[in-house]
Parts: structure tokens; sequence; C-alpha cells
């Protein structure tokens, strides 16, 4: 029989369950472009409104993974793994990440992105070293991977190319905030990387994509069921994001903060058990510790004896970095020409975070994107941001900002104080709220 899109667009529309043979005749036409753009936006438009059960997740999810290469690593000595933030500020997890895995003898080979919105992103960050590379080809990163055990790149033409189109589309439908096609987004490029095991870090609170924690627990578990259905070993941990996660927002302001992590000069306190906790979950998933708790010793172990920054250095070096990135931080970051204090207008306990808007300060500073095309400067940002139950007075300010001229400077400064509310009563975010275990 003839396979029509627009018949399995209007049994979505109409409240049907597809097949798995419906969803991927659709995606692979959608590849080869006899799906047109205006069928997947109508498509995507459907689905948002009309949901789709956990078996059509996985066979979307399995449809757009086998759109382009899926990588294999089995050639490696040991397991392969990743892991995936659903966004946030300050959020430079997978900086120290990457390397604490390689470490303990985990390989990870990392395909990560770039900001979205008021989020940073990892590729971001990491073209603020100089000489560094994140598109290198296919025979480089598998030599990265295989020399430093872990690699962080962007995304190939040839990795889950639907999905890179159908984003697009969804981008300006307004259908990026289903869960079905954010699940099949992550996940697919995931599954082509050719993990073993993938750990999740949802964000939830006023700096995440997912504000409530009804939505995140719900994302958390439609993309941990959808994993394991898929045949890929995933677990996730839901985070606090009512505030920034480092102290550090901003591209190259957080690479500094986590160099400082990984050297152990300055560690922030959530940053670090955020870090370690998703660490400890893949070592256990992976069987390279018998349970958490031990694979808690071992990671605290790889960061604190320095063989992580060895990591870090190699994979830095491996991928065209300065060879003394780590020692020589200082040079080769180079600062903004305007750096100064921000002060609250009052003082007081600072009693909540409008994460979303120091995000945006990021962005009205230069560090983000308003347009796709635009680019990014790598200097600004904000640093020694004070977290919930901190005082703010005339001494103390609320930040500093690096800025590159006086007019983002003073909208920058603008936004970060309207972001914080001083008080009395602070929140007792947790900063772990739930772990979703492997299904």
């Amino acid at each position: 029989m003839v396979f029509l899109p627009q018949e399995v667009i209007a049994r979505k529309r109409d409240g049907a369950t597809l097949t798995a043979d419906e969803i991927s005749e659709f995606i692979a036409g959608f590849t080869k472009g006899s799906v047109s753009h205006a069928q997947a936006a109508a498509f995507a438009m459907a689905v948002y409104f009309r949901d789709m059960d956990m078996g059509e997740r996985v066979a979307l999810t399995l449809a757009m993974r086998d759109s382009g290469t899926v990588l294999d690593w089995s050639d490696l000595d040991g397991p392969v793994a990743d892991k995936h933030s659903t966004g946030g500020v300050g959020d430079n997890v997978s900086l120290m990440l990457a390397p604490i895995l390689a470490a303990i003898g985990i390989y990870v080979p990392m395909i990560s992105g770039r900001g979205l919105g008021h989020t940073g992103g990892t590729l971001d960050k990491f073209d603020a070293i100089p000489g560094y590379t994140t598109s290198p080809d296919n025979a480089l990163f598998r030599k990265v991977v295989e020399d430093a055990g872990c690699a962080i790149i962007g995304q190939t033409a040839d990795l889950a190319p639907a999905d890179k189109t159908l984003y697009a589309i969804r981008d300006v439908t307004g259908t990026v905030e289903s869960i079905p096609l954010i699940t099949a987004s992550i996940l697919s490029k995931k599954l082509a990387a050719g993990l073993g095991a993938l750990i999740l870090d949802v964000k939830t609170g006023s700096g995440a994509f997912m504000p409530t924690l009804d939505k995140s627990q719900a994302l958390a578990e439609s993309l941990v069921t959808v994993a394991n259905g898929a045949g890929l070993k995933t677990a996730a941990l839901i985070t606090d994001m009512n505030e920034p996660l480092a102290s550090a927002a901003g591209n190259g302001l957080e690479v500094r903060n986590a160099v400082d992590f990984l050297t152990g000069k300055h560690q922030d306190a959530r940053l670090r058990e955020v870090t370690l906790a998703l660490c400890a979950e893949v070592a256990a998933m992976t069987g390279i510790a018998p349970d958490v708790a031990a694979a808690r010793r071992m990671v605290d172990d790889a960061l604190d004896s320095g063989r992580a920054t060895e990591r870090f250095s190699r994979m830095v070096v491996g991928l065209g970095g300065p060879a003394d990135f780590v020692d020589n931080m200082d040079h080769h970051l180079t600062p903004a020409p305007i750096i100064r204090d921000v002060f609250a207008d009052g003082q007081g306990t600072i009693v909540a975070i409008g994460t979303k808007g120091v995000g945006m300060g990021v962005v009205a500073l230069g560090g983000g994107r308003t347009m796709p095309t635009d680019s990014i400067d790598h200097t600004v940002g904000f640093d020694r941001l004070l977290g919930l139950g901190a005082v703010a007075d005339k001494q103390t300010p609320l930040a500093r900002i690096h800025a590159r001229d006086e007019a983002s400077a003073a909208d920058a400064e603008a936004r970060l104080k309207a972001a914080y509310r001083l008080g009395d009563r602070v929140p007792n975010n947790p900063l772990i709220a739930n772990r979703i275990a492997p299904t």
C-alpha cells in the first residue's frame, strides 16, 4: 500500500495511536524529502495537542536515530556513557563530569549543543578555549575519546539529521514544549552516539524549561522510560534550578569556574554535589562500581586526586586547545573590558532568585543569542553570584559583572537586580528532588 503522509497526520490529529511502521515511514520520508516541511509542522502540531503513548515515543526516537549514522564503540576496553541536562543557568557540569568519568575508566563521547533561550550551551563554553574544535571529523573524535577517555563536541551532520531539521520546524511553530517531541529529540542523538548508559539531569525551578516539579517529573519519566524501551540503560536525577548552579554564568567565566573546580581552587558546594551524584549514578549503572555509595567514593577520589584534571587537559589538547590551558588559564581566557560589582538596592537575605532573569542578563551582555546567526562574546557574564540564603548589603555585592560596554553593562545590571529578592524566609528547595531509576 502506498504511504501517504497526510493519512498519518490525520490519524494523529484525530487522536489515534500510530504504529511503529507509520512513524518510521513518516520520519524516513521527511529525511529523504518526500515528506514536506509543512507536513512535518502539521505532524508536530498534532503530536503537541494529541500526545503520544510510550510505545509511540520509542518508535519516534528510534526512527529519528536511524535517520543517520549510529556510532559503534564496541572496540573500546570499557563502558561508554554520557549525560544530558535539560538546561539551566550556571550549569557547567559536563565540563567536569566527562573527565571525572574518564578517570575511572568510563569512555564519554559527549555530543553537546549550543545555548537555547536563557540557558547556556556546552559548546559555547568550549568555544572560549583558543584552538579547541567542537566540530572535529569522526577520526579525530574517536582518537580523542580513546586517548583522553572523553571528548566533548557538537552534533555532526550525519547524526540524527531528522532531529536537527524537525527541531528547527518546532522552534518556529510553537511546538517546542511537547514532551514526546522533546523526548525523541534528546534521545535520538544519544542513541545515535552508540552509548551503553545515560544519566539525565532534569532541571526544575525558576531557571528551568520545566519550572514545576510535576512537569519536570513527567519529562524525566518519559525520557527514562523511552530510553530504556529503546535499549539504552538510563536513569535521571531531578535537580534544583531555582538559583544558578555555579557561581558563574557566561561562557568563558563558566570555563574558568570549571577549571578551578577540577583543580580544587574553588568548588561551589551545590555544583560539587550535583556533579558527583550524576557521576556516581553512571559508575553504578555501568558496573564500574557495585553500588551508588561505592561509586561516590570512587568519583570523589578521581576528582580530588587530580586525575580528572589530567583527563580534561588531555581532551583540550587533543581537540586543538593549548597544552598549558589549565596551568595558564588567565593567559588564554581574555577578560571583558568592564568588570565591576553589582550591589542590591537594599540589604537583607536572598530569599528568591528569578534564575531565568540571570540567564537573560548574560544574553543581554552578548553571551547568548537572540538570532541563530548571532555570534557570542565569550568574555561576558556574571561571576561571584550570591545564592539563596546569602546576605547582600553595601559591602557584599550580588555578583560581579563582566561586560563589553557601558550600555550592555547597565542593562544586564538592571536585569540581575530585578532577578534577586531580599527578605527573611529562605525556601527549602531540595538540591536533588527525585531519582528515576532505570526501568
